[in-house]
């Protein structure tokens, strides 16, 4: 999902490693590291949640043993992926985590030329999906009553909104001109819902579970009725990076698929990781994390493309994309999860 707003309740207490830059300019991460350095090193964005394996290289960088010997990484921590785009697009990083959305929105600018090496998560069948919550006794029992209603988004432009446009499309509900669409960080959608100020707002976790767990409140629509295996974040490399660095990127790329298979692998550790990056308590965790009730998680890191391509179709039919674009386009072989 593009700009991933999760707010104070996790973004206040998110550890930051190596330039940890929140706002910093694309040219000040530039000028941090010099072309030398580039050459071993590689410059990698992250932000929150769900990249576990991503966390477990951060965290626990003994377990990966090419990890400041073969290579070493650079974390730069951002609030979304649109910014992160925005820093692969100029050269200020190498490699970085991606919604769909925010890369196809920079290969179509044609300012963007990146491969897909990985991925992070996707809506499972049977797995959490995320949807649009109402009150209990909110008179509003289906998406066609939401006309001349305040619905809540993450980020404007998110890549949540197209399947969401799409939904409210097909059941008579014009998203440009028949609701009210108002930008709202995921941590604040609970309140903002039960307060009144918004009558619909997207549930994303750990903010999910927080609110059932409370009750009071009810699924209205998820995005899963538009598409199935929905791929919300991913991992991508510079086209020309990869191509001048294939041995340091597929490095890299053993490792994401190291992580991902030590992160489904021990659940215990996995807690004590994401709480040190998160800050959030175990206790919230444990209720839905790598449980039926989270996003899935590939064994092998593998980016779904053909997933993929569908959302591209779905971006380029509700005209956030200016251009329909082709999955082969992200691909090159053999630097691509896994790898062994």
């Amino acid at each position: 999902m593009r700009g991933r707003a999760i707010g104070n309740f996790a973004m206040g207490g998110a550890m930051a490693f190596g330039l940890a830059v929140g706002g910093l300019t694309v040219g000040a991460v530039a000028g941090a590291t010099t072309q030398a350095q580039a050459q071993q090193t590689i410059r990698v964005g992250w932000t929150i949640p769900a990249e576990e394996s991503k966390y477990w290289m951060m965290r626990r960088p003994a377990e990966f043993p090419d990890i400041g010997k073969a290579y070493k990484i650079e974390w730069v921590q951002f609030q979304g992926t649109a910014p992160m785009t925005q820093a692969l697009a100029a050269g200020a990083l190498d490699c970085a985590t991606q919604g769909v959305l925010s890369l196809a929105q920079g290969a179509a600018s044609g300012n963007l030329k990146a491969y897909i090496v990985a991925q992070h998560v996707y809506e499972k069948p049977g797995g959490f999906s995320v949807y649009w919550a109402v009150k209990d006794d909110s008179p509003i029992k289906t998406i066609a009553d939401l006309k001349g209603k305040t619905m809540a988004i993450n980020v404007l432009g998110s890549g949540i909104y197209g399947p969401m446009a799409l939904l409210l499309k097909q059941n008579g509900v014009d998203p440009e001109k028949d609701i009210k669409l108002v930008e709202l960080g995921f941590s604040l959608s609970e309140d903002a819902v039960r307060s009144g100020r918004v009558d619909a707002a997207p549930m994303n976790q750990p903010f999910a579970a927080r609110s059932e767990a409370k009750g009071g409140m009810r699924k209205l629509f998820s995005l899963s009725e538009q598409q199935k295996n929905i791929v919300h974040i991913l991992d991508a490399c510079r086209a020309d990076f990869v191509d001048k660095n294939p041995d340091l990127v597929k490095a890299y790329v053993r490792d994401l698929t190291l992580g991902m298979k030590k992160a489904l692998a021990n659940r215990e550790e996995t807690l004590k990781v994401v709480n040190e990056i998160m800050k959030a308590p175990i206790p919230v965790l444990e209720t839905y994390l790598l449980k039926d009730n989270d996003f899935g998680r590939d064994p092998g890191a593998a980016p779904n493309f053909p997933a993929i391509q569908q959302m591209l179709d779905t971006y380029a039919a509700t005209g956030m994309i200016p251009k329909k674009l082709d999955v082969s386009q992200f691909k090159k072989d053999g630097i691509v999860a896994p790898l062994q």
